[in-house]
């Protein structure tokens, strides 16, 4: 690239919020804006022989650099290595991984309890001649698929269930096997926890949730230290053009100098949250990895640095979890997760995730914790049968 080297190239040692808004941003220039504009242009001029730099949007673009250097710079502060690309959506992200490393008669493992656009994944990896196995999250199961696997794909905590893996015990053991692995960072992001430096090959997450948190863009990334298997998703990204806009790329690196502000708050308001919660008669099946008593906690706190925004539960019926929605006067009934709004849904409506009737994933946002969990039990109270 011809854009200048990012500031926080040297930031490996200070903390969360100041790598958070220092992150990805050029060299200062007189006169110029700290963070430089959307760059919206389909070509660039390029006389001569193309020998680098800026030639056709659909390859680079000056806005993409700066948030990717942003992403890398938080995904791995340590590591000079990284790269990182960035995609129109979380799925062209992870579509873009899954397809650029498997051929026919490879071999993936992919958690049975992730998101619920996974199995239409494994619908189309299949039809490819590509052998998918899956595991659940929780207890390292996947452990008992790896024999022969090309790649492993880990989600954690898993989306909607919230169940935790040892990422580095399954790293090392799909690299003792010769496989790949992926890890899934949307939901903890990367100051929740560093997939790379817990040994994965990859982390891919989706933009568009807490790393954003506004709600007003879809955005996906792959970051990487190979620089081989950087150049084999970057390739994919090029032949299926699912690239990021330039608005949307300058809005995420603009969201991202707040996400140590947000992720601190809503990880504050989830256990705030998850401890009322517990003691109410009606919730079953309560999770949130940071509850001490939570069946993930102990691996989640030797992994994790935030425990994340999510937290999940059932009540009763589907006609509670209806009334109990519809009662809320602080929480949109809405899917996603992550915004600075706590959102809440029914997850069964979907019909995509094995759940009960009541499930409810629940996303705290940034409202102050006493409003939203003084919401929360009224909501519970009026919608009591």
């Amino acid at each position: 690239m011809t854009d200048s080297a990012a500031t926080g190239d040297g930031t490996a040692d200070v903390g969360d919020g100041t790598r958070a808004v220092r992150a990805g941003l050029p060299e200062p220039v007189k006169y110029e804006p700290t963070l430089p504009g959307p760059v919206f242009a389909a070509h660039f001029h390029l006389p001569g022989d193309p020998t680098g730099g800026y030639a056709y949007a659909r390859d680079e673009n000056p806005t993409w650099t700066h948030l990717e250097r942003a992403i890398g710079e938080l995904e791995a502060p340590d590591a000079g290595d990284v790269e990182t690309l960035t995609f129109a959506s979380g799925m062209a992200a992870i579509s873009a991984v899954l397809f650029s490393q498997l051929r026919a008669g490879d071999t993936v493992v992919l958690p049975d309890d992730g998101y619920q656009v996974l199995p239409l994944v494994r619908e189309q990896l299949t039809a490819y001649g590509i052998e998918v196995r899956t595991a659940p999250t929780g207890g390292d199961a996947q452990l008992g698929v790896l024999d022969g696997a090309k790649l492993l794909w880990i989600e954690t905590p898993s989306n909607p269930g919230l169940d935790v893996c040892d990422v580095r015990r399954l790293a090392d053991a799909a690299h003792a096997r010769g496989a790949l692995v992926a890890v899934d960072n949307t939901l903890a992001t990367p100051l929740g926890q560093r997939p790379l430096e817990l040994g994965a090959d990859f982390a891919v997450a989706s933009g568009t949730k807490m790393l954003t948190g506004h709600g007003d863009l879809l955005l996906g990334y792959v970051s990487c230290r190979d620089a081989e298997l950087t150049a084999s998703v970057r390739r994919w990204r090029k032949i299926v053009g699912a690239i990021p806009g330039p608005m949307e790329a300058w809005l995420a690196h603009r969201s991202l100098a707040t996400l140590h502000l947000r992720a601190d708050r809503q990880n504050v308001n989830a256990l705030a949250l998850a401890e009322a919660l517990r003691e109410r008669p009606e919730v079953t099946g309560l999770r949130y990895p940071g509850l001490p008593d939570d069946p993930s906690y102990t691996i989640a706190s030797r992994q994790m640095r935030r425990f994340g925004c999510v937290v999940s539960f059932t009540l009763p019926t589907r006609a509670r979890a209806e009334r109990f929605l519809e009662s809320l006067r602080l929480v949109d009934d809405a899917t996603s997760f992550g915004g600075v709004r706590s959102t809440a849904e029914r997850r069964r409506r979907w019909g995509g995730d094995a759940v009960p009737e009541g499930f409810i994933r629940f996303s705290a946002g940034a409202e102050d914790p006493d409003d939203l969990v003084a919401d929360v039990l009224r909501a519970l109270d009026e919608s009591a049968d």
